[in-house]
């Protein structure tokens, strides 16, 4: 399994699956949820109409329509309160489900984006750690290549050291 963490949109990443930083109506929303609908055009919204929702932690799939990438896996990341009402469980499911569900969808590439540290206010050291220690330790067979996608410079340095220390 290969573990990467690159600077880019994830709208325009050739994978199998994204992973969307949704909210619970999964209707879409600012940020990266925003520019996901946005990029996949109304039929994303349309399915995601019929799923009902999505509870905090878990995670639900549809199909990628106007993106690169086949499918588009929504994921509703905690909102950061004080770290001690649950959150970093709750994020840590949000990859672990995600990851689940990717390989019941067969994929072979997924990315991720840096689910919670945006409007949702999760400090971004605390969240990389969960981000990358969830997704090695959960070890996905099938699943050759995940990418870690970030927003800023800031942030992609943070995930490489992560990467680099817990990697090694």
């Amino acid at each position: 399994m290969n573990l990467v963490a690159v600077k880019s949109d994830i709208t325009t990443l050739r994978v199998d699956a994204i992973v969307n930083a949704a909210n619970n109506s999964l209707l879409g929303g600012g940020g990266v949820d925003g520019a996901i609908h946005r990029a996949a055009g109304p039929a994303l919204l349309e399915e995601c109409r019929l799923l009902g929702g999505c509870r905090t932690g878990d995670a639900k799939a549809t199909k990628g329509y106007r993106l690169p990438a086949r499918y588009v896996i929504h994921t509703v990341g905690p909102v950061w309160r004080d770290g001690k009402s649950g959150e970093p469980g709750l994020l840590a499911s949000c990859y672990a489900n995600s990851l689940l569900l990717a390989e019941q969808l067969g994929v072979r590439s997924i990315a991720f984006p840096s689910i919670s540290t945006g409007v949702y206010g999760y400090p971004i050291a605390s969240a990389t750690e969960i981000a990358v220690s969830t997704v090695i330790r959960h070890k996905p067979s099938s699943i050759e290549e995940i990418l870690f996608c970030c927003f800023s410079e800031r942030d992609l340095e943070i995930y490489r050291q992560t990467l680099g220390r817990l990697e090694a």
